[in-house]
């Protein structure tokens, strides 16, 4: 479990610190409901220790990881970043990750409880390639910042993101150090990322919460994924979960030539959809637990993955993310969970 100096700065600053993802951070600042306010109508900063790094060298790089990703590396420009799936040979779903072309090098983030999986799968398809993969995640550290509000507050703080296209990094001197500013790849979530050396990471927090960040922990950010109907793997994607079951469009393309678990993917293309997809819903009451049932007619026609009681202003609503049969997947659609009614919702809710 990886605990640096930082969760000393967040335990000063009033942070109950759990585990999340695979590190220690800070699970809440004291009112979960105000973090949550925070990143949803305002700016929210948070805590990314549980983000993994590994960096990819060698001159075989590109080809090499293009063939092993959903998605197109091949022709990423330069500091640019792509949202890609990581399949066995059978199309079922190992991991999720984003892949940044950063000149000689690239550089792949994930959760640090997928990397060392990841990292297994990779070594032991780096056969003959010209291919080093390298965790750096000790090294460098990262924070995050959320909300309507945030590119103001990034300005305030002397950081300029407003030329920052999404999936971009850029590059900088800030407070005579550098550090590295990426936009998120990941098309339901436009947040922001700080890179740097752990030791400067306390300076950037207390720059973006003097200039008006919210501090918010993995409660509220479990509540703000879930609002804006991102799944996570380990959680809403599952190993045994194909491509398109995800309902994550975006991190497959049908151009880029052969990966991992491409055959499935395209076979499913061209005979036609799946027969279930992650779907968003609505019910009163208390939020049901992982692996709830989702009933139609006494008949059971999917699962609850994800759930939460989420506090917006105007009142409480139960949320969740779940698989369902793809007939009863249009919006409106009356289903029920335990003893529940629920009703199928487009994603992101609003």
């Amino acid at each position: 479990m990886a605990v640096t100096t930082f969760q000393e700065k967040l335990r000063s600053v009033g942070a109950r610190l759990s585990s999340y993802r695979g590190a220690e951070t800070a699970a809440c600042f004291g009112d979960t409901a105000r973090e949550f306010q925070a990143l949803l109508e305002g700016a929210g900063v948070y805590d990314l220790s549980w983000q993994a790094k590994l960096v990819l060298s060698g001159e075989d790089r590109v080809r090499w990881l293009n063939g092993m990703v959903t998605n197109n590396v091949r022709d990423l420009a330069l500091n640019h970043s792509v949202y890609s799936f990581v399949l066995n040979p059978q199309g079922r779903n190992q991991g999720d990750l984003i892949s940044y072309s950063r000149g000689d090098y690239l550089l792949v983030t994930t959760d640090r409880e997928q990397a060392p999986k990841l990292k297994e799968i990779f070594d032991h398809y780096i056969i003959m390639d010209d291919v080093e993969v390298e965790d750096i995640s000790d090294q460098l550290g990262t924070i995050g910042i959320a909300g309507p509000k945030a590119v103001a507050v990034l300005n305030v703080a002397g950081i300029d993101v407003r030329q920052v296209e999404p999936g971009q990094a850029i590059d900088l001197v800030w407070c005579g150090a550098g550090v590295s500013v990426a936009r998120s790849a990941l098309p339901q979530m436009d947040g922001y990322e700080i890179w740097s050396t752990p030791e400067n990471l306390e300076n950037v927090w207390d720059a973006l919460a003097s200039a008006g960040a919210t501090p918010a922990g993995s409660e509220a950010l479990e509540l703000y994924r879930i609002t804006r109907g991102v799944p996570r793997f380990g959680v809403d994607l599952r190993e045994r979960d194909l491509p398109q079951e995800t309902g994550q469009q975006h991190v497959l393309n049908f151009s880029k030539g052969c990966y991992v678990g491409q055959e499935i993917v395209e076979r499913i293309r061209s005979r036609g959809n799946v027969h279930r997809i992650l779907v968003g819903l609505e019910m009163q009451g208390d939020a049901p637990e992982a692996g709830s049932p989702i009933m139609a007619a006494d008949k059971q026609i999917g699962e609850i993955t994800s759930s939460a009681r989420v506090p917006f202003l105007l009142g409480e609503r139960t949320l969740a993310l779940g698989y369902i049969r793809r007939e009863f997947a249009e919006p409106g659609t009356e289903v029920r969970v335990g003893e529940q009614s629920a009703s199928v919702r487009a994603l992101p809710f609003h």
